[in-house]
């Protein structure tokens, strides 16, 4: 259980401390053009998704993302117990991930974002996203395990530029980059419908791919 929790928090914390680096590293860099922003935030997030998996996933799946485990308890895979120590690790280093990023960038440790991501379009972006993420990982565990790494960093590129809310898909992320003051934030009011839309799509992929029939993880 403690290689588990180690390989959550270590990975969680490189996935927040890349998402909001690469994001003041491509703002910076950008001089004022949102799109080459968007881009470099994309590409390093997608890279560094593939990288943690591959690298934790054998040793705790690799989830890094609360709406991953409620899924994954939801099939049985794993306990309560790990549900629960993964989800509030995963919250913690998220936040630490954030507050790393800042150190680095030599920018104000503590934050809040005020970027409004709110409306219709936005939750709906958030359960298309979070749907897309479990479709990505529960379609490929059923004949094609190994490939896990590719589909998410894969899905979750493409996720940053067909979603308007450029696919966060992920509660722990959520809370913690309403922690930033810098282009990946999210304005913390806004946090509770983005991770309640995230849940709702996350467990509407469960009950789609139930349909096929279920296949038990190796975790």
């Amino acid at each position: 259980m403690r290689q588990k929790i180690l390989a959550e928090f270590i990975g969680t914390l490189f996935l927040l401390a890349t998402v909001v680096g690469s994001g003041i590293m491509a703002e910076n860099l950008a001089g004022g053009n949102v799109a080459l922003a968007l881009w470099g935030n994309t590409a390093a997030t997608g890279a560094i998704l593939v990288v943690l998996i591959l690298v934790f996933g054998p040793i705790s799946g690799g989830h890094f993302n609360p709406a991953v485990t409620l899924v994954f308890l939801a099939r049985g895979d794993i306990d309560r117990t790990t549900a629960a120590f993964y989800i509030a690790i995963q919250i913690v280093a998220g936040i630490i991930g954030v507050l790393l990023a800042h150190a680095m960038f030599d920018v104000d440790l503590m934050q809040a974002s005020p970027k409004v991501r709110t409306g219709v379009g936005q939750w709906v972006s958030e359960a298309v996203a979070t749907f897309g993420l479990l479709m990505a990982i529960l379609g490929c565990l059923r004949h094609r395990a190994e490939a896990i790494p590719y589909a998410v960093g894969l899905y979750i590129t493409a996720g940053y530029w067909f979603t308007a809310s450029t696919s966060f898909a992920n509660p722990a992320v959520t809370i913690a980059r309403s922690m930033t003051d810098s282009f990946s934030g999210i304005r913390g009011g806004d946090v509770p419908l983005f991770i309640a839309a995230q849940l709702v799509g996350a467990f509407l992929a469960y009950f789609v791919f139930r349909q096929f029939g279920e296949t038990k993880s190796e975790d």
